[in-house]
Protein backbone atom coordinates (compact mmCIF):
# COMPACT_ATOMS: atom_id res chain seq x y z
CA UNK A 1 0.00 0.00 0.00
CA UNK A 2 0.95 3.75 -0.64
CA UNK A 3 2.09 6.18 1.99
CA UNK A 4 -0.61 7.63 4.41
CA UNK A 5 -1.83 11.20 3.23
CA UNK A 6 -1.01 13.00 6.64
CA UNK A 7 -3.46 16.79 6.27
CA UNK A 8 -1.87 19.41 8.15
CA UNK A 9 -5.66 20.96 9.93
CA UNK A 10 -4.00 23.83 11.78
CA UNK A 11 -2.28 25.11 9.10
CA UNK A 12 -5.64 24.76 6.60
CA UNK A 13 -8.03 26.11 9.60
CA UNK A 14 -5.70 29.23 9.97
CA UNK A 15 -5.67 29.31 5.83
CA UNK A 16 -9.31 29.52 5.93
CA UNK A 17 -9.92 31.61 8.72
CA UNK A 18 -7.45 34.10 7.40
CA UNK A 19 -9.07 33.97 3.55
CA UNK A 20 -12.36 34.73 5.20
CA UNK A 21 -11.31 37.55 7.46
CA UNK A 22 -9.77 39.09 4.46
CA UNK A 23 -13.15 38.61 2.37
CA UNK A 24 -15.17 40.87 5.38
CA UNK A 25 -17.08 37.79 6.59
CA UNK A 26 -16.27 38.41 9.87
CA UNK A 27 -17.74 42.51 9.31
CA UNK A 28 -21.18 42.94 10.10
CA UNK A 29 -22.55 44.75 6.90
CA UNK A 30 -26.01 44.39 6.51
CA UNK A 31 -28.98 42.23 8.07
CA UNK A 32 -30.36 42.12 4.70
CA UNK A 33 -29.31 39.65 2.26
CA UNK A 34 -27.43 41.18 -1.04
CA UNK A 35 -27.40 40.31 -3.96
CA UNK A 36 -23.94 41.15 -4.73
CA UNK A 37 -23.87 40.43 -8.55
CA UNK A 38 -26.87 42.68 -9.57
CA UNK A 39 -26.80 46.05 -11.37
CA UNK A 40 -27.13 49.16 -9.10
CA UNK A 41 -30.54 51.50 -9.46
CA UNK A 42 -29.16 54.58 -11.65
CA UNK A 43 -28.78 57.54 -9.22
CA UNK A 44 -31.63 60.25 -10.46
CA UNK A 45 -30.35 63.40 -10.12
CA UNK A 46 -31.93 66.03 -7.27
CA UNK A 47 -34.15 68.53 -9.20
CA UNK A 48 -34.22 71.89 -8.39
CA UNK A 49 -37.48 73.43 -6.77
CA UNK A 50 -39.18 75.12 -10.05
CA UNK A 51 -40.64 78.39 -8.98
CA UNK A 52 -42.62 80.48 -11.70
CA UNK A 53 -41.72 83.67 -12.56
CA UNK A 54 -43.31 86.82 -10.62
CA UNK A 55 -44.54 89.68 -12.30
CA UNK A 56 -42.82 92.62 -11.90
CA UNK A 57 -44.54 95.30 -10.18
CA UNK A 58 -44.65 98.75 -11.21
CA UNK A 59 -44.45 101.59 -8.92
CA UNK A 60 -47.87 102.93 -8.56
CA UNK A 61 -46.97 106.15 -8.43
CA UNK A 62 -46.08 108.47 -11.43
CA UNK A 63 -43.22 110.36 -9.05
CA UNK A 64 -41.86 106.83 -8.24
CA UNK A 65 -42.23 105.51 -11.85
CA UNK A 66 -40.83 108.35 -13.65
CA UNK A 67 -37.50 107.36 -11.51
CA UNK A 68 -37.89 103.81 -12.25
CA UNK A 69 -38.48 104.09 -15.79
CA UNK A 70 -35.22 105.20 -16.63
CA UNK A 71 -32.99 102.79 -13.71
CA UNK A 72 -31.29 99.69 -14.60
CA UNK A 73 -33.79 97.07 -14.33
CA UNK A 74 -36.34 98.36 -17.14
CA UNK A 75 -36.17 96.09 -20.38
CA UNK A 76 -34.43 98.57 -22.19
CA UNK A 77 -31.48 98.46 -20.07
CA UNK A 78 -29.55 96.06 -22.23
CA UNK A 79 -29.55 97.95 -25.17
CA UNK A 80 -26.74 99.85 -23.97
CA UNK A 81 -28.14 103.24 -25.51
CA UNK A 82 -28.63 106.78 -23.78
CA UNK A 83 -32.30 106.65 -21.75
CA UNK A 84 -34.01 109.30 -21.95
CA UNK A 85 -36.92 109.79 -19.80
CA UNK A 86 -40.58 110.94 -20.07
CA UNK A 87 -40.93 115.04 -19.10
CA UNK A 88 -43.72 117.57 -18.82
CA UNK A 89 -46.24 118.93 -16.30
CA UNK A 90 -48.66 115.63 -15.44
CA UNK A 91 -51.82 117.52 -15.29
CA UNK A 92 -50.84 118.72 -18.68
CA UNK A 93 -54.30 119.13 -21.27
CA UNK A 94 -52.04 117.45 -23.99
CA UNK A 95 -49.91 114.35 -23.61
CA UNK A 96 -47.87 112.94 -27.00
CA UNK A 97 -47.12 109.82 -27.16
CA UNK A 98 -43.96 108.47 -29.37
CA UNK A 99 -42.22 105.29 -29.94
CA UNK A 100 -38.25 105.75 -28.92
CA UNK A 101 -36.28 108.72 -28.56
CA UNK A 102 -34.44 110.09 -31.64
CA UNK A 103 -31.11 109.51 -32.79
CA UNK A 104 -30.34 113.03 -31.87
CA UNK A 105 -32.45 113.78 -28.74
CA UNK A 106 -30.10 114.79 -25.97
CA UNK A 107 -32.22 115.00 -23.00
CA UNK A 108 -35.82 115.51 -23.91
CA UNK A 109 -37.92 113.50 -26.10
CA UNK A 110 -38.26 115.33 -29.24
CA UNK A 111 -36.52 118.44 -28.41
CA UNK A 112 -33.55 118.25 -30.32
CA UNK A 113 -33.01 117.40 -34.19
CA UNK A 114 -35.19 117.73 -37.44
CA UNK A 115 -37.92 115.96 -36.27
CA UNK A 116 -37.87 117.50 -33.21
CA UNK A 117 -37.81 121.06 -34.23
CA UNK A 118 -40.63 120.32 -37.02
CA UNK A 119 -43.02 119.08 -34.00
CA UNK A 120 -42.32 122.25 -32.04
CA UNK A 121 -43.13 123.95 -34.82
CA UNK A 122 -46.37 122.49 -35.30
CA UNK A 123 -47.35 122.64 -32.02
CA UNK A 124 -46.42 126.62 -31.66
CA UNK A 125 -48.43 127.36 -34.69
CA UNK A 126 -51.29 125.49 -33.21
CA UNK A 127 -51.10 127.98 -30.32
CA UNK A 128 -49.47 125.41 -27.87
CA UNK A 129 -46.37 126.18 -25.62
CA UNK A 130 -44.31 122.94 -25.80
CA UNK A 131 -43.22 123.11 -22.00
CA UNK A 132 -47.33 122.54 -21.40
CA UNK A 133 -46.94 119.44 -22.91
CA UNK A 134 -46.23 115.74 -21.49
CA UNK A 135 -44.01 113.73 -23.79
CA UNK A 136 -43.53 110.14 -22.98
CA UNK A 137 -42.14 106.61 -25.43
CA UNK A 138 -42.77 103.34 -25.60
CA UNK A 139 -38.52 102.67 -25.20
CA UNK A 140 -37.58 104.64 -23.48
CA UNK A 141 -34.22 104.46 -25.73
CA UNK A 142 -33.52 103.87 -28.92
CA UNK A 143 -32.38 100.32 -30.39
CA UNK A 144 -29.16 100.24 -32.09
CA UNK A 145 -31.16 98.87 -35.29
CA UNK A 146 -33.89 101.90 -34.71
CA UNK A 147 -36.79 99.30 -34.45
CA UNK A 148 -38.31 97.93 -31.28
CA UNK A 149 -37.63 94.11 -30.81
CA UNK A 150 -41.03 92.09 -31.08
CA UNK A 151 -40.43 89.85 -28.23
CA UNK A 152 -40.00 93.11 -26.05
CA UNK A 153 -42.59 94.97 -27.40
CA UNK A 154 -45.74 93.51 -25.47
CA UNK A 155 -43.67 94.17 -22.20
CA UNK A 156 -43.23 97.78 -23.03
CA UNK A 157 -46.74 98.18 -24.49
CA UNK A 158 -47.69 97.18 -21.12
CA UNK A 159 -45.81 99.81 -18.93
CA UNK A 160 -46.71 102.62 -21.53
CA UNK A 161 -50.80 101.33 -20.17
CA UNK A 162 -49.46 101.97 -16.85
CA UNK A 163 -47.91 105.29 -17.65
CA UNK A 164 -50.67 106.26 -19.12
CA UNK A 165 -52.73 105.14 -16.31
CA UNK A 166 -51.26 106.84 -13.81
CA UNK A 167 -51.46 110.36 -16.10
CA UNK A 168 -55.03 109.91 -16.79
CA UNK A 169 -54.72 112.07 -19.64
CA UNK A 170 -57.39 114.01 -21.74
CA UNK A 171 -56.18 114.72 -24.87
CA UNK A 172 -53.47 111.74 -26.13
CA UNK A 173 -51.66 112.88 -29.60
CA UNK A 174 -49.71 108.91 -30.51
CA UNK A 175 -46.98 109.20 -32.98
CA UNK A 176 -45.91 106.80 -35.43
CA UNK A 177 -47.48 103.17 -36.03
CA UNK A 178 -45.54 101.33 -32.96
CA UNK A 179 -47.19 103.74 -30.50
CA UNK A 180 -50.59 103.41 -31.95
CA UNK A 181 -50.62 99.91 -30.68
CA UNK A 182 -50.58 100.80 -26.81
CA UNK A 183 -54.05 102.11 -27.79
CA UNK A 184 -56.10 99.37 -30.03
CA UNK A 185 -58.57 101.49 -30.55
CA UNK A 186 -56.42 104.17 -32.00
CA UNK A 187 -54.30 101.89 -34.10
CA UNK A 188 -57.22 100.19 -35.39
CA UNK A 189 -58.95 103.50 -36.78
CA UNK A 190 -62.12 102.68 -35.58
CA UNK A 191 -63.12 106.75 -36.16
CA UNK A 192 -63.18 107.82 -39.39
CA UNK A 193 -61.20 111.23 -38.64
CA UNK A 194 -59.36 109.29 -36.67
CA UNK A 195 -60.03 110.94 -32.99
CA UNK A 196 -61.54 107.92 -30.91
CA UNK A 197 -63.00 107.76 -26.90
CA UNK A 198 -60.85 105.65 -24.62
CA UNK A 199 -61.93 104.92 -21.45
CA UNK A 200 -59.08 102.45 -20.26
CA UNK A 201 -56.85 104.83 -18.32
CA UNK A 202 -58.99 106.13 -15.21
CA UNK A 203 -61.14 108.37 -16.81
CA UNK A 204 -61.83 109.40 -20.93
CA UNK A 205 -59.63 110.13 -22.94
CA UNK A 206 -59.36 111.41 -26.31
CA UNK A 207 -56.88 109.96 -28.76
CA UNK A 208 -55.51 110.27 -32.07
CA UNK A 209 -52.92 108.52 -34.05
CA UNK A 210 -51.17 110.63 -36.37
CA UNK A 211 -48.01 110.83 -38.56
CA UNK A 212 -44.67 110.64 -36.81
CA UNK A 213 -42.24 113.77 -37.40
CA UNK A 214 -39.83 111.54 -39.05
CA UNK A 215 -41.74 110.38 -41.29
CA UNK A 216 -43.20 114.00 -42.55
CA UNK A 217 -39.52 114.75 -43.00
CA UNK A 218 -39.38 112.28 -45.76
CA UNK A 219 -42.99 112.78 -47.36
CA UNK A 220 -43.79 116.48 -46.75
CA UNK A 221 -46.80 116.18 -48.65
CA UNK A 222 -48.66 114.17 -45.27
CA UNK A 223 -47.76 117.00 -43.31
CA UNK A 224 -51.32 118.38 -44.09
CA UNK A 225 -52.68 115.45 -43.01
CA UNK A 226 -50.67 115.72 -39.36
CA UNK A 227 -51.95 119.08 -39.07
CA UNK A 228 -55.13 118.31 -38.84
CA UNK A 229 -55.11 115.57 -36.61
CA UNK A 230 -53.57 117.86 -33.94
CA UNK A 231 -56.32 120.57 -34.53
CA UNK A 232 -58.83 118.04 -33.99
CA UNK A 233 -57.38 116.75 -31.36
CA UNK A 234 -56.28 120.60 -29.33
CA UNK A 235 -59.62 122.61 -30.87
CA UNK A 236 -62.00 120.02 -31.76
CA UNK A 237 -61.85 121.14 -35.51
CA UNK A 238 -60.54 120.07 -38.95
Amino acid sequence: MGGEYTADWGRTLASALEWWRDAGVETLQEEEARDWLARPAPVQPAQAAVTSPQPETLPDTLAAFTAWRTGETVPEAAWLTPRIGPGGPADAALVVLTDMPESDDQDALLADGAAGKLFSRMLTAAGIARDSVYFLSLAVARPLAGRIPPDQEGRLIEIAKHHLKLLQPARLLILGQAASRVVAEANDGASANGLVDVNHFGGKTQAVASLHPRFLLERPAAKSEAWKHLLLLTRGSL
